[in-house]
This record gives C-alpha cells, sequence and structure tokens, in this order.
C-alpha cells in the first residue's frame, strides 16, 4: 500500500511574499487522512484501553451474559 504522504499531491496557498499559508487537498486525499486519523485513534483507545484495564473477561463468558441480559431487557 502507497503512504498518504507519497500519494497526495497538495497545493500550497501562499502569501505574498511567497510562504505556505494553507494547503489545498483533493477531497479523495483529505478522506483517506480522516480514515487514518481514525484508526489511529482507535488504536490509541485500545493501548490506553489495555494499560488501564484491571482484568479481561473471556470473549465467550462475555458473550453469554451480555444475550443473556438482551434476551431479560427485550421480555420486559
Amino acid at each position: 500500500m502507497q503512504s498518504i504522504a507519497n500519494s497526495a499531491r497538495p497545493k500550497y496557498l501562499t502569501d505574498e511574499k511567497g510562504n505556505k499559508k494553507g494547503i489545498v487537498l483533493n477531497l479523495r486525499e483529505y478522506n483517506k487522512i480522516l480514515e487514518l486519523i481514525e484508526d489511529l485513534e482507535d488504536s490509541n483507545d485500545l493501548l490506553r484501553a489495555e494499560r488501564e484495564a484491571t482484568s479481561f473477561i473471556p470473549y465467550d463468558k462475555f458473550r453469554k451474559t451480555w444475550l443473556k441480559n438482551c434476551c431479560l431487557q427485550n421480555k420486559n
């Protein structure tokens, strides 16, 4: 997969002295960057949760409990 940094073709907005003041990306590049940021945020949240967790419940046990509680709520 080609990196976004290598594939993006930004256009720079400059002031009268030629100093870069802004950037214009096409919508596809912008959306790729947003998706990457969201993925990085998700990864960061997962790492934080793993560091701060005091214990984990095996998935099978969690699923069984969740389904039981879900079904009980739907009956009421």
